[in-house]
This record gives structure tokens, sequence and C-alpha cells, in this order.
């Protein structure tokens, strides 16, 4: 077997997205001021390019860019100013939109733009390398290094030419170990990386478990002169019961191009749940049905939101390691963003690195600086008025909104009174079949191929490519927990919660009187998988653990 490199650089950060990017380019700012241009510094994705796995919504607040790159919007590949601000009820059939001296202050979007998370992603991966980062797509981080005394020393890369049994194949590559003075963490939710280290550091104690949402969005191609670009409309209610959490969004990009999303919360009780067929059920709403009349579908993808808030936010820092951008909770639920904290948190991150490296300490001590640099921060200012927000809608979707609108006036407590609500995890939230009678998987969308799609359709849209010829990426610890227990306790919900029809449930009951028993198998079809982590933050047994396939495959997520 072939042997595997090293490679030794100051700052090693993992994830090409927003939070990643600012950590990498602010790190060289620092260096080329203080005169060390020898200052390594190494950014690595998963993805075949920076940006092919990058989806938001999204309306970019402008804050986080203006710190880091003074003048960027002359360059930026942004859609469009926001030009307008919408707010929609929906029932069934109508709509109600709420009045503009009504709108919530934290919805009113003035100042801030329209862009494509892809596209800005992309940007600021050649502004790293202006700098004199060292950027390097298809690179996925499999697993820690760590040093003797359980300090993270750098990262291990995923092999490439494995076949389906773990051998190597003609094309094999070992990936090389990346070690690092300080490793700092941008890939996204729930990283695997972070995961790791999170559980072998022990980095969430103390504080509450991290609550996910599933946001599914596509890209419509409409009728010329039909999309206003800046157009900012957020929804509420219709496809979604009252006790689910979420809702869609619609945003006019310029080229009559439309974003439209729909977000469920993870922590949902229903097990039939659907995040895909909300989506498809939302866009049969007569109000977005008449918006897409005569358009075509452009691209499709899902990923999951970290949406649990300040208190969920896990410790950001350990002996050579920082966590930033959504692997550390950096987003805000109450106003639906997450771009301008993921480049602050990075920035703060490479502030802290930084520092270390040159002082040649980065320990935890020294690197607990990021938190009293964060706790000092409009960042946290403004996720402390947040903090209870997802938390309130456990009482429904009226009483969570009641409770936003409180918090922007009591600076964040819970129902005006209270500090702080604890959360929940969102998996355990799932009732058993013998504790309700599923509804939603009695009121799916009819697929026409023309506005609503099915998944496979839609893992073509999102233009997924896997080596089928690989181990796959998504591990099940023990599949006779899906046979014996979740089929007759949940009914294989990951049938459901999947958006790419990864998981088939190839079970069958057999036998006579008595309690059930079934045979058959979990197919699984790895190659489908968008990237989301929706199964592994999901499953109501904890037994699936996503981990990165070869580096350069999954979805590409062009102008998501």
């Amino acid at each position: 077997m072939a042997e595997r490199d090293q490679l030794e650089v100051d700052v090693l950060i993992v994830g090409g997205g927003p939070a990643g990017l600012a950590a990498a380019i602010k790190l060289r700012q620092l260096a080329k001021g203080r005169g060390k241009d020898e200052f390594s510094v190494m950014l690595v994705e998963k993805g075949a390019d920076i940006g092919a796995h990058g989806i938001s919504g999204a309306v970019v607040d402008p804050k986080g860019f203006d710190e880091l790159l003074p003048g960027w919007r002359e360059t930026a590949p942004l859609e469009a100013p926001v030009s307008s601000d919408q707010m929609w009820y929906l029932t069934n059939g109508g709509k109600m939109a709420v009045p503009g001296f009504a709108m919530p202050p934290m919805m009113k979007n003035h100042g801030k733009y329209v862009a494509s998370l892809q596209r800005l992603t992309k940007w600021l991966g050649g502004i790293a390398e202006e700098h004199g980062a060292d950027v390097f797509p298809a690179f996925p981080g499999q697993e820690l290094l760590w040093s003797d005394d359980g300090n993270v020393i750098g990262v291990r890369i995923g092999d490439k030419g494995v076949d389906h049994n773990g051998k190597p194949k003609s094309n094999y590559e070992p990936g090389p170990d990346l070690l690092a003075k300080v490793t700092i963490l941008t890939e996204g939710p729930r990283g695997t990386l972070a995961k790791q280290a999170i559980e072998k550091l022990d980095l969430a104690a103390g504080r509450d478990p991290m609550v996910y949402a599933c946001g599914v969005k596509e890209l419509w191609q409409c009728k010329p002169g039909s999309v206003q670009p800046g157009s900012v409309i957020h929804t509420f209610g219709f496809p979604l019961p009252n006790e689910t959490f979420g809702g869609g969004f619609i945003y006019g990009m310029k080229d009559d191009v439309l974003d439209i999303g729909m977000v469920t919360g993870l922590d949902y009780a229903d097990p039939t749940t659907d995040p895909h067929d909300n989506m498809q059920r939302y866009k049969q709403h007569p109000a977005l049905a008449k918006m897409l009349e005569g358009a075509k579908l452009l691209r499709y993808g899902a990923k999951a939101i970290p949406e649990g808030g300040l208190y969920a936010m896990p410790r950001a820092y350990a002996g050579g390691l920082l966590m930033a951008g959504d692997s550390a909770g950096f987003l805000n639920g109450m106003r639906l963003k997450g771009i301008h904290l993921a480049v602050k948190s990075g920035m703060l991150a490479a502030e802290v690195a930084f520092e270390a490296v040159t002082a040649g300490k980065c320990d935890a001590e020294t690197l607990g600086l990021f938190e009293s640099l964060f706790k000092e921060s409009w960042a946290y200012d403004e996720l402390r008025v947040a903090r209870n927000f997802h938390q309130g809608f456990k009482k429904g979707l009226f009483a969570g909104m009641l409770n936003a609108g409180l918090a922007m006036y009591t600076g964040g407590r819970a129902f005006g009174v209270v500090d702080k609500l604890h959360g929940e995890e969102g998996y355990a939230q799932l009732e058993k079949l013998t504790e309700r009678a599923p509804r939603a998987i009695d009121r799916r969308a009819k697929i026409d191929n023309v506005l609503t799609f099915d998944k496979l359709t839609d893992v073509y849209n999102s233009g997924t490519l896997h080596d089928e010829d690989q181990v796959p990426h998504l591990h099940v610890a023990d599949t006779n927990i899906c046979r014996d227990r979740c089929t007759v306790e949940y009914g294989n919900p990951c049938q459901f919660f999947c958006p790419a029809k990864v998981y088939d449930p190839l079970f069958e009951k057999v036998g006579g009187n008595g309690e059930a028993t079934y045979e058959g198998r979990l197919q699984i079809d790895f190659s489908n998988c968008v990237h989301c982590k929706t199964c592994d933050i999901m499953d109501p047994y904890q037994i699936i653990t996503w981990v990165p396939p070869q580096g350069g495959e999954g979805p590409v997520y062009t102008g998501m």
C-alpha cells in the first residue's frame, strides 16, 4: 500500500464556505500586516470546486463582509439589493399578507442583498488565493489527528480509489496527513470532524443539544419580465401543520430566476414527515403555482440548518482546535441568516489562531480567547437576542411567533419573562406509531414532472455524482435495529426524512399470529446523497453516521 504523505502548515482550515474562506483571508491579511508572509494557511474543501456544495437562501447581511473586505460590493457577485419585503401567511388555498407596519423588525431586509452562496464562495475562494492561502478542493477531511496529550494536531484526508470492500483499486491514492499548529473546522452543519471533536472532548457539556432544520431549495427559470430582482417573500403556515417548525422563502434573482425554498424543523413529531414532499406541496399552493406558470426547474438541493441558538452552541475551542460558522452553530434563526455570522466567526477564529501560532502557544487556554472575543462582538449581541427563538415553537406556530415578537423588545427573554428556554434533541421528539396516527403520509403531493418532482428526479437536478464502487459514506451501525425495532416503532422514517431517496427499507412482515417479525434488508443508495446530513441528525436511534465520500463527489450547486 502506498505511503501516506505528510504536510505541515501553520493553520489548516477544513471547509470552503464563508466562515472558512473568511478565516483564510483574515489570516493572510494579518500575516502581511505583521510582515510574516511566510505564515502558511491551507484550506481544504470536500466539493469538486470551491462553492460546489454551497447552498443557502440567501439574503446577505453585509455587516461581516464590510469588516473583512471594504469595498467588496464593487466586485462581489451579488444578484441585487433587496427591493421589497413581504411576509405571507398561507392557508390551504389562500394567503394573507402581513401589512408593512406589522412586519417584524428582524424580517425587514432593507440594505441587504439577495445572492447565490455558490457564486459568493467561489468569489471568496479566489480572493483567499490572491491573499496567499493555499486552497485545495476535492480534499475531504476524514478524521482528526491527535497528539498523545489529547490536542488536535491536524487532519487526515480521505483516500481515493478504494472499492466497496475497502480494497485499493488501480487508481488508489492515500489521503495525506495535514499537520497544523491550529486546525479551524468550518465544515458546515453537523460536520464530520466537528462531531468527532465534540464527542471526544465533550465540547457540548453544559450546553443544550443542537436542533436543526432541513432546508430544501429549488431554482426556477421564469418567464421574461416576471421576476423582480431583489424581491423577498417569507411565508409561514401551509404546508406545515401548526405543530411543526418551519416556513418558506421566495427570492427574486436577476435574469428572471426565482429562488424557492421550504424549511422543515427537524424536531417534528410525525414520523412520516417528509421535507422534500413539503417543498412539492408548497409549490402547489395557488400563490406559488401562479408564479411558476411557464417556468422551468434549473437546480435542486438540500442542507441542514443549525437552529438551536446561543445556548446550543458547543465550546468552539480546544487544544489546537477552533470551530466557526455552522459547525459551531453561528446562525440566527430569528432573522433566517447565518452568512454574516459565519464571516464574523471565521475572522475571530483567524485572529485567535494567528496570535496563538505567532506566540507559540496553541493550547486550549490560549485558544479560549475565541470565546472572549465572541462575547465582546456584535455577533454575540445578535445571537443573544435570538437565544430562545426556536425553543418557543415547541408550543406551536403562533406561540413561537408571539415569543419571537416579544424577544425583540425584551432582549431575548422567552415570552417576555423567562431568560432561558431549554431545548431538546430533535430526533427525540418523534412519536411512535403507537402514540399517534401519522398524518403527513396521507397528504402527499401529486407528482406531475412540471411543477412537482419525485426525489430521484431532483437528485438528478442537484448534479449529484458518486462513484458507486467505494465504501458507502453512510454508516449504519446496526441494520437489525432498522428491521426489528424501527419498522414497528416508527415505520422507518429514514425513507421520509431523506430528501434524496437514499434509504429504502425492504422489510416484509412474516409469521402468523403473535408479535410481528420482519425479514429483509435496508438498501442504502448512497450515490443519491446530496450531503444534507439529515439522516445523521434525525435517525431516532442515532445509529447513522455521515462521513465524506471520495473527494470531489456529491452535488454541484451551480447558482444555489
